[in-house]
């Protein structure tokens, strides 16, 4: 969704508000796209703080299915973002990125309300993602998720150099 910022940056104390919605279906990263499941859209307001600065403030949230980092099952996993931003509309394209303000959502006086969401949510993207805390994960060897149980694979041969290290973690293994 773009907004035409115009109005706002032209009346010097004026304030709007407007939907901030994701209008996106999925979440592409890394070369990986991400389902969003659930969108709770906030408010945006836009405030002209005078000499054609605009504050930007809002808040909102979304779900995103992704793989748990051990057993790779869909995990729903809610975003929450919350946007504080000042915007100085008197800076050109070319000095914005000269000052190495990289603020792609912004183009001439249009904001994209979904570049801006999007920017937002992968600040908050969770760094590891577990379906439940004691996630086994998957075998090694054939696949299966261990979560359901044992899969009946041979345990690998353990390396000698390693032995005094796997005696700790067997001391204070899980179960």
């Amino acid at each position: 969704m773009q907004i035409h910022l115009l109005d706002v940056i032209s009346i010097e104390g004026k304030c709007i508000r407007v939907p901030m919605e994701f209008g996106q279906e999925k979440i592409h990263i890394q070369d990986l796209d991400y389902e969003v499941l659930k969108r709770f859209p906030g408010e945006l307001e836009i405030t002209n703080t005078g000499e054609k600065v605009l504050a930007l403030k809002g808040s909102g949230s979304i779900t995103v299915a992704i793989p748990c980092d051990r057993c790779l099952n869909m995990v729903s996993v809610d975003i929450p973002y919350t946007i504080d931003r000042e915007l100085d509309m008197k800076l050109t394209d070319e000095d914005r990125v000269n000052d190495l303000d990289e603020n792609s959502y912004l183009t001439g006086v249009d904001l994209d309300m979904d570049r801006l969401v999007y920017l937002e949510v992968l600040m908050n993207w969770p760094l590891k993602v577990l379906c439940k805390e004691n996630c086994k994960g998957i075998c090694s060897q054939c696949g299966k998720n261990l979560n359901d149980g044992p899969c009946g694979c041979k345990e690998e041969p353990k390396d000698p150099r390693m032995a005094a290290i796997s005696d700790i973690f067997s001391k204070y293994k899980e179960v």
